[in-house]
């Protein structure tokens, strides 16, 4: 994958340049691990560096500084800009140890997100990016984020970014959770950021579930699952099919 530097000023490209050093090396190793075991078969052309006000107003108007689409991954790593952002999604409520989290947001944390952003890649998935994507939308962004989480994190670390996505759903899900995970998207980033984010921190539980309770850890086994659910004609819902009405 190639390495793109889209900056209006130099000072930009000098000011990030040690993280995207740090973060391109580290994604040669995720990208081996995904090749290897996890059938990430055609890679996007690059990486697109960039600053958070280009990612949102010029190359898309997707208010993330993070996305993917066939040939290119767009990423900002403007940490300090990724922890303001997401301290937004507690829309002014007194959440102490979400807060501590966020404010804290280690850069460990925010290379999940570019690792995310590849994972899509996998062949794993059912649907390419062409592909009319309406159903089992939720299932791959999920995984997209349990899997480099389950893979690079530590334990407590995993824990840690589980119990905070767990607080955040208890405490948006009267808000933001009237609807079926299956909707994962609907509110088309026109809401509010927490509106668009709960869908991804739900979506997450769900694989985490999935996986480490009814799969029992035999993670390959949920894909085998979600390819039959596909051979059988996705005659109900992903969600009906895991039978996971009642969690999502």
């Amino acid at each position: 994958m190639k390495q793109i530097y889209a900056f209006e000023q130099k000072e930009d490209f000098d000011r990030y340049q040690g993280i995207i050093q740090r973060f391109s090396n580290k994604l040669k190793n995720y990208q081996k691990i995904l090749e290897e075991q996890y059938a990430l078969n055609d890679l996007p052309k690059g990486v697109i560096w960039t600053t958070p006000e280009l990612a949102t107003n010029a190359f898309s108007d997707i208010p993330i500084p993070a996305y993917t689409n066939k040939n290119l991954i767009y990423m900002s790593p403007d940490i300090a800009y990724w922890r303001k952002l997401f301290l937004q999604q507690l829309e002014g409520k007194q959440l102490p140890k979400v807060q501590y989290f966020y404010e804290n947001y280690s850069e460990k944390e925010l290379f999940i997100i570019l690792a995310h952003e590849l994972t899509h890649h996998s062949d794993l998935f059912l649907d390419g990016f062409e592909d009319d994507r309406e159903d089992g939308i939720w299932f791959e962004e999920g995984m997209c984020f349990y899997l480099p989480r389950k893979l690079l994190l530590s334990e407590k670390e995993f824990d840690e970014i589980t119990a905070v996505e767990m607080e955040l759903v208890n405490t948006f899900n009267d808000k933001y959770g009237n609807h079926s995970i299956e909707a994962f998207g609907s509110s088309s980033y026109e809401g509010s950021l927490s509106s668009i984010m709960f869908d991804y921190w739900r979506s997450y539980l769900a694989v985490k579930h999935l996986v480490e309770v009814r799969a029992k850890n035999d993670l390959m086994s949920v894909f085998d699952q979600y390819r039959k659910w596909d051979q059988e004609g996705r005659k109900v819902s992903l969600v009906e099919y895991f039978e996971l009405e009642s969690f999502v």
